[in-house]
């Protein structure tokens, strides 16, 4: 049985991750919408976030695979500070890749998180490589190549039925089309991220004692708060994000937004049906760059494209890196002491509030993207 004080401080380090994981991600979700004006971006947020509090309910699948699949729990349930060290590594890369513009991976950051901060503390045997291999990493590689091919297929068969039609009433269904692809995006991405938390909260539940690590389960509460967490992140926006996804990837009409939404809406739900922790911003990404490639290769802004797959490379390790190194602080101050995590929660709360503060400083993100 170990601190309250430090279930506390790890329950709302997760919750805190996951509001970021929303206020990143919300690019994935409505910047096509917001970029074709299928819908006014308050609106489009509103309905992003619903759903993705809606979506948080659909499947437990994936929370089960983060909280067993990828680190061993019965190395956890003795260290506390590897749940907590890997929640801070993955706040610390979003916070980066947010103030940079980059839309970068968060499940990738957490997983990345975790996964350095369990080897820092009993090292590589306690990391399981097939799970991490074969339920994070081969799927990082295909979904974004899978939602790519799917897009370019279905922004060609779309404008194949609607060619000879006229450009208003075209551009108007297509609209109406993307009220439905993004709400199943949105719909998709809670299925998806919102199981990432709960699955970390779990282990932080395990660290406790609260769970047996022998009999995994999500409790009922764990999943409410993860669901709203993600669900007010997702209405604060990130509009850096948004606008690098919405137009300097390529310049997008109606049909390759729908297209693109459509495609990332079912790779991730089928994803998310087997238990495989996606990153929606890898899928989205893809389906975006297939939906402009399909029309024009050079419709695709291929250097920014660059610059976005150069993040998601650097993400784990970068995220493991900064994990592995809060565990170290806090372990520092004594196995499962209290002050090691209360000075690392001060430290993050003190930074990420002046970088805030120094972009809001520069100029408003949402003025920026309205302009």
């Amino acid at each position: 049985m170990h601190s309250d004080v430090i279930l506390v401080l790890v329950i709302g380090t997760a919750l805190a991750f996951d509001f970021t994981n929303g206020f990143h991600d919300t690019a994935n979700v409505v910047a096509t919408s917001i970029s074709t004006r299928a819908v006014p971006p308050r609106i489009a947020i509103a309905i992003a976030s619903l759903l993705n509090f809606v979506g948080a309910f659909v499947s437990l699948k994936v929370a089960a695979t983060v909280a067993k699949g990828i680190v061993d729990p019965k190395v956890v349930e003795h260290a506390p500070a590897i749940v907590f060290g890997g929640l801070i590594g993955a706040i610390t890369w979003n916070v980066i890749t947010w103030y940079f513009g980059l839309p970068s991976s968060s499940s990738h950051a957490l997983i990345g998180g975790v996964v350095g901060a369990t080897l820092a503390a009993a090292g590589g045997s306690a990391v399981m490589s097939d799970g991490l291999l074969g339920k994070v990493v081969v799927p990082a590689l295909v979904a974004p190549v899978l939602a790519f091919v799917v897009a370019a297929i279905a922004i060609l068969v779309c404008y194949r039925i609607v060619g000879r039609l006229r450009p208003g009433s075209v551009t108007s269904g297509f609209r109406a089309g993307q009220l439905v692809s993004g709400g199943m995006l949105a719909l998709a991405h809670g299925t998806n991220d919102a199981q990432k938390t709960m699955g970390v909260m779990v282990l932080a539940l395990v660290a406790h004692g609260d769970i047996n690590a022998s009999h995994i389960h999500v409790p009922h509460w764990v999943v409410i708060t993860a669901a709203s967490a993600i669900a007010l992140g997702t209405y604060a926006g990130g509009w850096r994000i948004i606008k690098t996804m919405g137009s300097r990837i390529i310049k997008m009409d109606s049909a390759q937004g729908f297209a693109a939404q459509g495609s990332g809406a079912a790779v991730i739900l089928a994803a998310s049906h087997v238990g495989f922790p996606l990153s929606t911003t890898h899928v989205i990404s893809g389906g975006v760059m297939g939906a402009g490639a399909a029309k024009r290769l050079s419709a695709v802004r291929w250097g920014v494209a660059g610059n976005i797959v150069l993040a998601w490379i650097v993400t784990l390790p970068a995220a493991g890196a900064i994990g592995a190194g809060v565990y170290g602080v806090t372990r520092a101050f004594g196995v499962n002491s209290e002050a090691g995590p209360l000075v690392v929660a001060v430290l993050i709360v003190a930074g990420t509030a002046l970088v805030f503060a120094r972009r809001v400083r520069r100029g408003s993100p949402l003025t920026a993207a309205e302009a």
